[in-house]
């Protein structure tokens, strides 16, 4: 049985752009695997754990050898829960907006709950950090109100689909999809959803080969 994990990060509900683009990826996932268990995490309505002053002292024990204790260990239980349910996730989508050329606040507390020493990457001097979270595929369906496309005026401004990328990289995924949704403002409402229709036939394509 395949698991998805969904991870939605536009507060907009039926108005994403993002998550009807992922809702169309899932979609034509579960068609050609039946067998699957969708599990979607929305950072928004989710009570996610503050990383605060416990769960860095948490990390930084871990970090030198130490095992955490405390309220940094109560602290260290709500990470390792996050990081076990991405491990429990065969293919991981995450949908988001673009928020002043980069991701949305929450999806960044996402992160930085799930991107930690010994549990998602590792580090030896010699050979440098390496990714835990193998094996796995990972798809992004961004949005983005106007064109940051390579070759546009704008395209240094895109923080958004870079970060993500190399985040996922970082802690492991070699294989990551990313699916652009957009101009979802600059050119009007047809050509956004012109650029809906297009990102979904693309998402149901990849889903069909995954």
């Amino acid at each position: 049985m395949a698991t998805i994990l969904h991870v939605r990060s536009s507060p907009r509900g039926a108005g994403s752009f993002s998550a009807r683009a992922a809702e169309g990826f899932i979609a034509a996932y579960e068609r050609g695997h039946p067998d699957t268990a969708t599990r979607t995490l929305d950072v928004f309505s989710s009570d996610l754990p503050a990383f605060d002053t416990p769960a860095a002292e948490a990390k930084y024990a871990v970090m030198g050898g130490a095992a955490p204790a405390d309220d940094a260990e109560r602290a260290w239980r709500d990470v390792i829960a996050a990081v076990e349910q991405l491990k429990a996730a065969d293919v991981l989508v995450i949908s988001a907006p673009m928020w002043n050329f980069a991701i949305p606040y929450r999806l960044k507390q996402w992160i930085d709950l799930i991107v930690q020493p010994s549990l998602t990457f590792s580090f030896d001097p010699q050979a440098g950090y390496a990714g835990l979270i193998t094996g796995k595929s990972a798809v992004l369906l961004l949005a983005r109100g106007s064109d940051y496309a390579a070759g546009t005026p704008a395209e240094g401004m895109d923080m958004q689909r870079p970060y993500l990328e190399a985040i996922l990289r970082f802690i492991g995924f070699a294989e990551i999809h990313t699916i652009v949704i957009g101009p979802t403002m600059a050119s009007g409402p047809d050509a956004a959803d012109a650029a809906l229709a297009r990102a979904v036939e693309e998402a149901e394509a990849l889903a069909r080969r995954l």
